[in-house]
C-alpha cells in the first residue's frame, strides 16, 4: 500500500523507490498523512457512514476526482460534493489550512478495513 501527497515527491530517488518498495510488500505513506491520521484518529468513525458515503469514500481512496465519482455512481458532482462533505463531517475532519482532508479520510477507510 502506498499513498503520497503530490507536494511530497520532490526527491526523485525517493519517489522512484516507492513503487519498488510497495511491489516488495512494503508500504509508503506521506508523513503528513500519517500525522493527520494519528491526530484525528479518535474522531474517525467509518461505521457512521451511509452506504453511499462509503461508495464515495472508496472511490476517493482509488484516487478518483469528483467528476469521475459522479459519473461512476451516476449522480451529479454537487451530490458527490455533498457526500464528501458528510464523510468529512462524520470522520471529524474539519477544514484545515493544509486542505488535505481527503488524505485522512482515505487513511481512516484503509485503517478500518
Amino acid at each position: 500500500m502506498g499513498y503520497l501527497l503530490k507536494d511530497r515527491v520532490g526527491c526523485v530517488d525517493e519517489f522512484l523507490d516507492v513503487p519498488q518498495r510497495v511491489a516488495r510488500g512494503g508500504t509508503a505513506l506521506a508523513p503528513d498523512a500519517v500525522t493527520e491520521l494519528m491526530t484525528r484518529r479518535a474522531h474517525s468513525s467509518p461505521d457512521a457512514l451511509t452506504p453511499r458515503e462509503r461508495e464515495v469514500l472508496h472511490l476517493m481512496s482509488e484516487g478518483h476526482d469528483t467528476t469521475t465519482i459522479g459519473r461512476t455512481l451516476v449522480i451529479t458532482e454537487r451530490a458527490v460534493s455533498k457526500h464528501i462533505g458528510n464523510v468529512f463531517l462524520k470522520l471529524g475532519l474539519p477544514p484545515s489550512d493544509s486542505g488535505h482532508r481527503r488524505v485522512p479520510a482515505v487513511l481512516a477507510c484503509l485503517q478500518h478495513t
